[in-house]
């Protein structure tokens, strides 16, 4: 066992259930690929005890809609169920997002304001959808989902912890209830 500060860490997936007999994992990626796992080279699982204990990915491949996992030193079906339903985690070092891009964790509590300078509220919750992702941006009880495009998001400015949008014609009427 060993101790590692929970703030350094990203959680990137979780283990659904061991596939076949030779140690395998069957995972659910929360990363947008898996090279995510192989670029990162280690992960810590978090198992359902609370134990998390250090691996080195050896593989890790594509299987219908989720991913199989290969650790170095997991060789045997029983030793991969006692993974089951753990946490992956990941150094958040250890990835790197393109110009542009962000990790949600970046991204959450960013308070939200009109090109106008109206403030709207913060960035509660992400949602993943088809083409783009969806910012809840909650004001005390009012909620307005933010499609997540260059046509509304205008700035991002992590630093002083703010996102700047343009209210494109009836955004802000569709979120009226």
């Amino acid at each position: 066992m060993f101790q590692i500060l929970p703030d350094s860490l990203l959680l990137v997936g979780k283990v659904i259930r061991p596939h076949g007999l030779g140690g395998l994992l069957r995972i659910w990626s929360y990363a947008r690929n898996n090279t995510s796992f192989l670029d990162t080279g280690t992960v810590f699982l978090k198992l359902i005890s609370g134990e998390t204990r250090k691996y080195t990915v050896t593989s890790i491949r594509p299987h219908k809609n989720v991913f199989l996992m290969e650790l170095e030193g997991l060789t045997s079906g029983d030793e991969a169920d006692k993974l089951r339903d753990a946490e992956i985690f990941v150094r958040k070092e250890a990835l790197s997002c393109e110009e542009g891009e962000h990790f949600w964790y970046e991204l959450l509590d960013l308070k939200v304001y009109l090109d106008t300078g109206e403030y709207l509220g913060s960035i509660s919750q992400i949602i993943s959808s088809g083409g783009n992702d969806i910012y809840v941006v909650k004001e005390e009880k009012k909620e307005i989902f933010i499609p997540a495009t260059y046509e509304v998001v205008k700035q991002i400015d992590l630093k002083n912890g703010k996102m700047i949008i343009s209210a494109i014609e009836g955004l802000l009427d569709l979120n009226e209830v």
